[in-house]
């Protein structure tokens, strides 16, 4: 599944195409995709049509794009958004104008920038994970920019219970060292409770947890705070570093907005290297299952004490 780097690629290949442009037209091929939106194929395209796209923004692996309030008297005083999430296999390209349909294509929305002209924003997924959904904005309740994108304090409701991310420059670390340390589950589990905080997954939770020296079966509650300030400076480091090189990729299910893969697989000292010797002491890396996922770990660099 995509996660912080690789969603926030995908947002700023986006955002000079869709900030600024006008939803000419849009296209459902597949109601799968809107299984988060309220209404059915047709009103989602109603309600897209014809708005202009104010930004692109996310937090931790959502995505939305804030729409110019509707006339009328259906308009709300926040507004409304198009939020997107990509699921395991999601992908937002940017193509011409008029090509034809793309293997598991499901929504396709047809732009006009007023300074790149037309373009097509398709929604691609092939196991159909992923979802689209038009939604109300609402206030954030710290009163800070709901996510990466855009400086307005306004969140889509479907993305509210999602916590802010590490990057994020109002990412509450006092709340989230209070909530690991009164955890009684593995830390592991805390990094990819999106409710603690977000846009973390099992790469970047077991590549983290390597740079810090810790099981990722070790409880949050027995980190000493110095382990847990070390840990949180890895986590930043390695999304800065997966950032750097355009996210990871092990196959062709994720893709930034131009088609191309990242190339951060190659820099992972721990996940997906099973077997392979650990680049800090040369023990083997071993991976055990780990709720319907799996850890990848050094059992000499990451002892359980």
């Amino acid at each position: 599944m995509p996660e912080l780097p690789e969603v926030e690629v995908v947002r700023a290949g986006l955002e000079p195409a869709l900030a600024g442009a006008r939803i000419d037209a849009v296209t459902v091929s597949d109601v799968r995709a809107l299984t988060r939106h309220a209404g059915d194929a047709a009103d989602f395209e109603a309600r897209a049509s014809g708005r202009r796209v104010e930004g692109v923004v996310r937090r931790g692996k959502f995505l939305w794009m804030p729409l110019e309030p509707r006339a009328g008297g259906n308009a709300t005083p926040e507004g409304e958004a198009i939020v997107g999430h990509l699921g395991m296999s999601g992908q937002m390209l940017l193509r011409e104008s008029g090509i034809p349909p793309l293997r598991h294509e499901r929504v396709r929305l047809d732009i006009r920038h007023p300074d790149h002209g037309e373009l097509a924003v398709v929604f691609v997924d092939q196991r159909t994970f992923g979802s689209l959904a038009i939604d109300r904005l609402h206030p954030t309740p710290d009163g800070a920019a709901g996510g990466r994108g855009s400086g307005m304090a306004l969140v889509p409701g479907q993305v509210a219970h999602i916590a802010r991310d590490p990057l994020d420059p109002a990412f509450d670390e006092d709340g989230f060292r209070y909530a690991v340390r009164r955890s009684r589950s593995a830390i592991k589990r805390v990094l990819l409770d999106q409710t603690v905080v977000s846009g973390i997954g099992n790469i970047y939770a077991d590549e983290a947890l390597w740079a810090s020296r810790l099981h990722p079966e070790r409880l949050g509650r027995d980190l000493p705070s110095r382990s847990l300030g070390r840990l949180l400076d890895e986590v930043r480091a390695v999304l800065h570093r997966a950032l750097a090189e355009g996210g990871t990729s092990f196959d062709a299910q994720y893709v930034n907005v131009n088609g191309q893969a990242g190339y951060f697989a190659h820099s992972l000292n721990a996940y997906g290297r099973t077997g392979e010797p650990c680049p800090r002491c040369g023990t083997p890396i071993v991976r055990v299952s780990f709720t319907n996922r799996s850890s990848h770990y050094c059992p000499k660099c990451q002892r359980r004490t």
